[in-house]
């Protein structure tokens, strides 16, 4: 079967993943009774994630003509006479309305319905929820005949849910046996103990080693197994604590000096994660003097490698300069910036290595700057850049993992970023299982 990419502006993308099969048209009859048969509705509308009734009962609409889909049969009709042409037009056209993300133009997308009756499509990568147009004349059919739910993400969060509450009734059962062991070994503890100290160390002085050098040397089993159960009991026993004025002294000395030690540590491990540097030279900041020399030589024209390699400094200072630079001036449309500009970012992580993370830390940088309207096309930016194979999977979800428990987990890039990390986790899951 002969497939072709979803979309028409996808048509050219060799390496686009979502595809369709190409639409089959058969006229029958003749005369008042002539229908068009759309031979492999069922398998289109199954690729883009529909009932093949809307698609159906859209070319009717916009036919103005009948149209019927058979459920059990799966038979598509529409009356007259039309080329397949003219239907794969109005498929495009379906898609565009009722498939395709208004945000970043991804297909995969869900159809919603409001409590207000309203239409709305929720896009897996970007999680932007898109507004049909209620003026449409599918939108009437498609409320009185709404899409049935998934129940796959529900059943898998039920086996989830059932599946915590056993490790949690199994680690209750753990601890409820540790307690039960350690109560009798105390019994056992405070029994042996009671007896008098004196008498037991008469005894055990009066008791004199037996046997050849050999056999004092090394304990039987027996001796070897008594051995541990005494280190068992002492495990439980409850030894006291010098409160004299001179030990608690030298206990303020012990922890004082602990806790400087690890602000010592502290001190030598922050200053990885450091800033940009903050000299100033003739009035501007390094970070400053970075940016306006990677501007003056964008607008030179110089090329991707030529300009990395003329911005001195650290790859996460110049990286975050050419961010930075690029983007300069742009209020909103950072997506398609992206898009036009990918051969720079293509450059700049072309050396390998955590060239990726870098770039993905000069980007939070930039949008952290107080510029809300790049925090909210992040998800937009993420994915732009992952269809242009700048970015890759395991390092984006890697950059949020550590974004989420860094230092600044509050920021709003996290909450816009969880919906396509999300989608990258799931598309890699069923890839996994297909």
């Amino acid at each position: 079967m002969a497939l072709q990419n979803i979309g028409a502006s996808n048509s050219d993308d060799a390496f686009y993943r979502y595809k369709m099969p190409k639409m089959i048209t058969k006229i029958e009859g003749r005369g008042n009774g002539i229908k068009t048969n759309i031979v492999n509705m069922v398998d289109v509308a199954k690729a883009l994630a529909r009932p093949a009734s809307y698609t159906t009962k859209y070319f009717g609409c916009e036919l103005g003509a009948q149209s019927k889909f058979d459920e059990k049969t799966g038979v598509s009709l529409v009356n007259g006479a039309h080329d397949t042409a003219k239907l794969a037009g109005l498929l495009e056209n379906f898609i565009k309305k009722y498939v395709q993300c208004y945000g970043c133009g991804n297909p995969e997308t869900e159809v919603l319905i409001t409590k207000t009756q309203m239409v709305q499509l929720k896009c897996a990568a970007c999680g932007f929820i898109s507004d049909v147009d209620m003026r449409d004349k599918l939108t009437s059919f498609i409320l009185k005949n709404p899409p049935e739910q998934k129940k796959n993400s529900k059943d898998k969060k039920a086996m989830r849910r059932a599946e915590k509450e056993r490790l949690k009734e199994g680690e209750a059962a753990d601890e409820e046996l540790k307690k039960l062991k350690k109560e009798t070994k105390k019994k056992g503890v405070s029994s042996s103990t009671s007896k008098d100290a004196h008498s037991v160390k008469s005894t055990s002085s009066k008791k004199k080693p037996s046997g050849s050098d050999e056999e004092r040397g090394s304990p039987t089993v027996s001796q070897a197994g008594d051995k541990e159960d005494a280190d068992e009991e002492d495990d439980d026993v409850q030894w006291q604590t010098d409160t004299s004025a001179e030990a608690a002294r030298l206990r303020v000395q012990e922890q004082l000096s602990a806790v400087t030690a690890e602000m010592v540590m502290l001190a030598t491990e922050e200053p990885t994660k450091a800033a940009p540097p903050k000299a100033v030279v003739n009035g501007k900041t390094t970070h400053e003097t970075l940016v306006e020399k990677a501007k003056e030589n964008l607008k030179n024209g110089m090329a991707p490698k030529e300009l990395m390699s003329s911005l001195s400094g650290s790859r996460q200072e110049t990286m975050t300069a050419l961010y930075e630079a690029l983007f300069d001036g742009v209020e909103k449309g950072f997506a398609k910036q992206v898009v036009k500009r990918k051969k720079y970012f293509a450059a700049a992580v072309a050396e390998g290595g955590d060239s990726q993370m870098i770039l993905l830390r000069a980007m939070e940088a930039f949008c952290g700057k107080s510029n809300p309207v790049a925090v909210k096309e992040v998800p937009l930016v993420l994915k732009a850049l992952y269809d242009v194979d700048v970015l890759e999977e395991e390092h984006v979800v890697k950059w949020y993992e550590e974004g989420l428990n860094g230092g600044n987990k509050s920021s709003l890039i996290w909450k816009n970023a969880k919906p396509f990390v999300e989608w990258l986790q799931s598309a890699e899951s069923e890839t996994e299982e297909d």
